[in-house]
């Protein structure tokens, strides 16, 4: 990570990011408490994650647009947009202004997608390929720290001075995103115009995602597997109160725990990608979700703290190894479509489970849902496993001087014979 790192572009990159992140994270919660606050609705609070990955539906489109463009002003352009859109919040006073708080997080949501797949393109362009995996290993690191701080601070701000405050902070950083990425220095041409008509082009990224062996099984076995860790993003707060008999708000202390082990496995992501393989490291990823996933049916505390942490490295494993997939096998012109496309493909099934989770967890006990996450998460990691060929590791070359020998003096002082004529 150290070598990704002494590369000034990409430093500016990682500084604009860190605002733009820390500002994404402190956000999305307090959105929610936010609402639960003005409301008293559990379920309303709950609604405002939905308008948030609700845009997914448009992923297509959004990376048609990001592929007809160039990468570096517009992801100046997107940050700035965020920070314009967030400005209605100021005006939310109480209940009857809670419309708004959802119709900004839909937008936010479409912004979401489109740094996304912008930001895919943007580290291609910025970093050589065998260093993509030491990027998106440090952007993961960062990301997993965030997750242990953002939330709760986000929700700390809101409950000690507000929402305007917070929000405030979160323009902050996204203006500040759009100012470090506005520095950087990079030639880039503008895209060239498809010949095909605008409703094929929508398809290219699905099409190039079904059509490449790596990322066709990479997309299967992890929204398979996706779709299943949904489920316990509503599970957790039946393990805690009834396998733990603790209060609800344990559940933050388990989080914690998750970030910690996300943090290491950002840290080792990229070795992991050099050793095994883009397709391997999603496999192990997911692969570790498995047996996390079977230890929460088992309610004992020590055994649970284990398992979180196995889950939360489970996370930046995954993401860089499909993240890093996605960029060595993909044409730069349809790297935004590609990474939109798989985003939608990721991230869809998963919302769907988390609110399928909500419902479940009511009827069936919770231990038998965790186990049958467990299986699954299991049987999709080995299906991944299977293909960890399909993309060969790629082995870091240290550069060893050789030293030169040193000429005999008699050799140098000698004159040169003249060739005969």
């Amino acid at each position: 990570m150290r070598t990704v790192l002494r590369r000034p572009d990409f430093r500016l990159l990682f500084v604009a990011l860190l605002a733009s992140m820390a500002a994404e994270s402190i956000l999305l919660l307090a959105l929610a408490v936010w609402v639960k606050d003005l409301t008293g609705s559990d379920g309303m609070a709950g609604a405002t994650i939905f308008a948030v990955i609700a845009p997914m539906a448009l992923a297509p489109l959004v990376g048609w647009v990001v592929d007809r463009c160039r990468r570096r002003p517009f992801f100046v352009a997107a940050n700035l947009g965020t920070a314009v859109l967030l400005c209605p919040l100021f005006a939310v006073h109480d209940r009857a202004d809670v419309w708004v708080i959802y119709v900004v997080a839909g937008l936010y949501g479409l912004s979401y997608i489109t740094l996304s797949a912008v930001l895919s393109g943007l580290i291609r362009h910025l970093v050589p390929s065998e260093l993509l995996a030491d990027a998106n290993g440090v952007l993961q690191t960062v990301r997993q720290g965030l997750r242990l701080v953002g939330p709760l601070a986000g929700a700390g701000l809101y409950a000690a001075v507000g929402g305007w405050l917070l929000v405030a902070l979160a323009m902050t950083g996204f203006l500040t995103a759009a100012a470090v990425v506005g520095l950087l220095r990079v030639t880039e041409t503008t895209p060239a115009r498809s010949a095909r008509r605008w409703p094929a082009g929508l398809g290219a990224g699905l099409r190039h995602l079904a059509g490449d062996p790596a990322l066709r099984r990479a997309l299967l076995g992890y929204g398979l597997g996706s779709l299943m860790m949904g489920f316990t993003e509503s599970l957790i707060f039946a393990y805690v109160d009834l396998g733990l008999g603790r209060d609800a708000a344990f559940v933050g202390v388990l989080v914690t725990v998750q970030g910690v082990g996300g943090l290491v496995g950002g840290l080792f992501s990229a070795a992991v990608v050099r050793r095994a393989g883009e397709v391997g490291a999603l496999a192990a990823g997911v692969s570790f979700f498995g047996p996390a996933a079977l230890a929460l049916a088992y309610p004992r505390l020590w055994l649970g703290v284990v398992a979180l942490l196995l889950a939360g490295v489970s996370l930046p494993l995954t993401m860089v190894g499909l993240n890093t997939l996605i960029q060595r096998r993909t044409p730069p012109g349809l790297l935004g479509r590609v990474a939109a496309a798989a985003e939608a493909v990721v991230s869809g099934p998963q919302a769907v489970s988390i609110g399928a989770g909500a419902l479940l967890v009511g009827v069936f006990d919770y231990r038998l849902l965790f186990a049958l996450v467990g299986v699954t998460t299991t049987a999709a990691g080995l299906y991944l496993w299977g293909g960890r060929r399909l993309t060969t590791p790629r082995p870091v070359l240290v550069h060893v001087p050789v030293p030169r020998r040193p000429l005999d003096r008699e050799v140098l002082a000698a004159p040169r014979r003249r060739r005969a004529p």
